[in-house]
């Protein structure tokens, strides 16, 4: 069957209505027309959130993940991850030039859209100066499912470097529980301990889960 004609209503619908009235599977059955036109892709698409568990697990997993899926070749995969570099661009640009504790949420929203349903575990910095605005976003270790390697030395190096006034430590647990550990809490204070003495304050140690975040600043653990 040509699916050239579903194609055309899905593509009537959401330019007259939005996205609101699809299901997950048509948003994404739509995108996967493109990167594999010749194709009726809706099967595919229930077939991939039913192998990830939802969109932003979708998004957010590895090509090669993405690949293993029967029927979805480089291209699509591609295709899915343009999407989610797209999402996690206008995300992050909307947060430059705007003081990132006066704009909590939206950082949140940013750190869950790109660590939340990652498998591995990622530790991140996000350096900011003296207004509290966003100098850069920097990964500074990637390790396995339960530990990522960081040193404090490194985080008050690279924040000397670009001279920083503040950071806030980032980091995801691919659990997808969201409790800080004791390990998590006494590297943090170790970067507040070797900060310190020059300078750099630490705001915060954000934990991100697939059940949403923890703040260490809130939890009174620093």
């Amino acid at each position: 069957m040509d699916p050239s004609g579903h194609r055309e209503r899905l593509r009537t619908r959401l330019m007259d209505g939005g996205g609101d009235a699809f299901h997950d599977y048509e948003l994404l059955e739509y995108l996967l027309a493109l990167a594999i036109p010749r194709r009726d892709t809706k099967q595919l698409a229930k077939d991939l959130l039913t192998e990830f568990g939802s969109l932003a697990a979708l998004l957010a997993a590895d090509p090669k993940e993405l690949q293993r899926v029967p029927g979805l070749g480089e291209s699509a995969a591609a295709a899915i991850k343009f999407v989610e570099a797209v999402m996690l661009r206008a995300q992050r640009r909307s947060l430059e030039g705007r003081p990132v504790l006066s704009s909590w949420q939206a950082l949140t929203d940013y750190l869950h859209a790109s660590m939340a349903h990652r498998t591995t575990e990622e530790f991140r910095v996000i350096f900011l100066n003296t207004k509290n605005q966003i100098m850069r976003d920097a990964v500074l270790g990637q390790g396995t499912v339960n530990a990522a390697p960081v040193y404090p030395r490194e985080v008050v190096k690279r924040a000397l470097e670009i001279q920083a006034a503040a950071v806030i430590l980032v980091h995801n647990h691919p659990s997808g529980d969201p409790t800080p550990s004791r390990d998590d809490i006494t590297m943090t204070r170790a970067v507040i301990e070797a900060g310190r003495h020059l300078g750099l304050t630490v705001h915060d140690h954000v934990i991100i889960g697939q059940t949403g975040h923890s703040s260490m600043r809130a939890q009174g653990l620093i």
